[in-house]
């Protein structure tokens, strides 16, 4: 399966709690922060919820 690289480029506050749950179950804590997550459709999905905070790029 194809592996993504995800970075926080935005801060999450004044964000909803929602999105603020979304970006921390992706493993993200602080500010530039980047993990390398698997492309399943689960991730793909939390990634379009918040994509406004975050940058993508395929690894």
């Amino acid at each position: 399966m194809a592996k993504i690289k995800i970075t926080q480029i935005r801060s999450i506050n004044r964000k909803s709690e929602r999105q603020k749950r979304t970006i921390k179950a992706l493993g993200i804590h602080k500010l530039n922060q980047s993990v390398i997550l698997e492309a399943t459709p689960q991730i793909l999905g939390m990634v379009e919820k918040v994509k406004h905070l975050v940058k993508t790029e395929q690894v």
